[in-house]
C-alpha cells in the first residue's frame, strides 16, 4: 500500500470509527429511555450525537471519498492541505461530541459549532478550486459542485439559529424553521447530491457508459427542486396556501425523478450485477428502496391532515430522518466503500439488522397517533436494536485484511 493509499485508508478508518462512536452515543441515548441514568442530560446528549453524526461520521467520510475522487481524476492536486481540513473537521466534531453533553448550546459547543461550519468553507472552496481541472464523465463533476453549494447553503440554518439565541428572539416557528432548514440542506442537499456524485463516477470508471443523460436529467430535477422542498419541512406551520402549492410540486417533480432512476437501473442492471458483490448489491438495493419510500412519503405530507401526524409525531420524525440518514446516505456509503475494502459481511448485516428493527418499529409506534394499539415494549426493543446496529460497526471496524485497498484505482 503507498502513501496515498494509506492516507485515504487511515481517513476511512477514522470515519468508521467515528460511527461507532454514534452508535455508542445512540445506545446510551436508548438506556436512559428506559432506564435511570441520572448524571446524564438526555437533551444535551442528543445534541451531541446528532451533530457528532453528521460532523464525525458523514461528512469526514464524504470528506475522505471526496478528495480521492479528485484525486482519481488529478495526481497533483494538494493532499496536504485537506489533511489539515480533515483533521479540523475532526477537532470541532469531538469538540462538539465533549461540550454538548454538559451544557447544550452554550459558549463552548457554540464554538466548535461555529469552528465546524469555518471548516466546511475552506474545504468548499479548496475542492471547488480543484474541480475545475478535472473533467465531468457521467456529470459526476457537476453533482459534487452541487453539493458543495447546498453544503454552504445549510450554514444559514445555524447561523440564523444564533442569531435568534443570541437576540432572545422567541418562537417556536422560527427556531424549527432554522433547524429544518439545516437539515434539509444537509440530507438533501450536500449528503444526498454528494453520493449521486460518487455512484455516477463509479458508474463511468467502471466502464457504464451512456448514463450521463440519466444523471443530467435526476440531477436537474433534484436540484431545481431541492430549494422549493424546504417548504414540504413547514408544513405543520400556518403557511400562506401559495407555499403549500409549491411545496406540493417540488414533492411531486421530485416523485418524477424516480422514473430515470428506473430506467438507469433497468439500463445498468445485468452491468451492476456483474460488477457488485452481493453485499454492495444488497446494500444499494435497500438505498434505492428507501429512496423511494421517502419521496413517497413526502408527497404523503403534503396533504394537510396527514402533515399534522408526520410532524407532531415524535417517532415518525425521527424515523424519517433516520430513513435518510441511515437508510439512504449510510447504506450507500458502506456498499461504496465495500466494493474496494470488503467489509465484514457478518457486521454489516447485524448493522442493517438494527436499522430494520428500529425503522419498524418507529412505523409501528407511528401508528399509535391513529388509533392503533400501543406497541408493547417498544422502548426495549429500539434499545435492543441500537445495540445491534453497534455491535455490527464494532465487528466492521474491528476487521483487518492486508488485502485492504481504501481507494479505487489509485495507482
Amino acid at each position: 500500500m503507498n502513501d496515498k493509499n494509506l492516507f485515504f485508508n487511515n481517513w476511512i478508518k477514522i470515519s468508521l470509527i467515528n460511527f461507532l462512536v454514534v452508535a455508542g452515543v445512540g445506545v446510551l441515548l436508548r438506556y436512559k429511555i428506559n432506564f435511570p441514568l441520572p448524571l446524564v442530560n438526555y437533551k444535551f446528549l442528543l445534541h451531541a450525537h446528532s451533530h457528532f453524526a453528521f460532523a464525525g461520521w458523514v461528512t469526514q467520510i464524504l470528506m475522505a471519498l471526496i478528495v480521492q475522487y479528485l484525486y482519481q481524476h488529478n495526481k497533483n492536486i494538494n493532499l496536504s492541505r485537506y489533511k489539515k481540513i480533515f483533521w479540523g473537521n475532526l477537532i470541532t466534531a469531538y469538540g462538539m461530541l465533549f461540550t454538548f453533553p454538559f451544557q447544550g448550546y452554550a459558549l463552548f459547543s457554540i464554538i466548535f459549532s461555529t469552528l465546524s461550519v469555518f471548516v466546511s468553507y475552506f474545504f468548499i472552496a479548496f475542492v471547488w478550486k480543484d474541480l475545475k481541472h478535472i473533467a465531468d464523465n457521467g456529470y459526476s463533476k457537476a453533482w459534487i459542485k452541487a453539493s458543495l453549494l447546498l453544503y454552504a447553503i445549510s450554514s444559514l440554518g445555524p447561523f440564523s439559529l444564533a442569531y435568534l439565541m443570541a437576540n432572545q428572539i422567541s418562537g417556536q416557528n422560527l427556531y424549527f424553521g432554522a433547524v429544518y432548514f439545516f437539515l434539509h440542506f444537509q440530507y438533501n442537499g450536500w449528503f444526498l447530491f454528494a453520493c449521486f456524485g460518487l455512484f455516477f463516477n463509479y458508474l463511468q470508471k467502471a466502464g457504464f457508459l451512456n448514463t450521463g443523460l440519466y444523471s443530467k436529467r435526476i440531477f436537474r430535477i433534484l436540484f431545481i427542486t431541492c430549494f422549493p422542498a424546504y417548504l414540504l419541512s413547514t408544513m405543520w406551520m400556518d403557511i400562506p396556501i401559495a407555499l403549500r402549492i409549491i411545496a406540493t410540486a417540488a414533492a411531486i417533480a421530485q416523485l418524477i425523478s424516480l422514473i430515470y432512476m428506473f430506467k438507469l437501473f433497468a439500463h445498468t442492471k445485468k452491468l451492476l450485477s456483474n460488477n457488485l458483490n452481493t453485499l454492495s448489491k444488497n446494500l444499494w438495493l435497500m438505498v434505492l428502496i428507501a429512496f423511494v419510500i421517502k419521496l413517497l412519503l413526502q408527497c404523503l405530507s403534503t396533504i394537510p391532515s396527514l402533515s399534522q401526524y408526520a410532524f407532531g409525531f415524535r417517532p415518525v420524525v425521527i424515523g424519517y430522518l433516520h430513513l435518510s440518514f441511515l437508510g439512504i446516505i449510510t447504506f450507500f456509503i458502506l456498499g461504496y466503500l465495500n466494493h474496494s475494502i470488503a467489509l465484514s459481511r457478518t457486521g454489516v448485516y447485524t448493522f442493517v439488522a438494527g436499522v430494520l428493527i428500529t425503522e419498524t418499529t418507529l412505523m409501528l409506534q407511528g401508528f399509535e397517533a391513529i388509533g392503533f394499539s400501543v406497541l408493547p415494549y417498544a422502548n426495549y426493543i429500539l434499545f435492543a436494536a441500537a445495540i445491534a446496529m453497534t455491535v455490527g460497526l464494532i465487528i466492521i471496524v474491528a476487521k483487518k485484511k492486508p488485502e485492504i485497498q481504501a481507494a479505487i484505482n489509485l495507482q
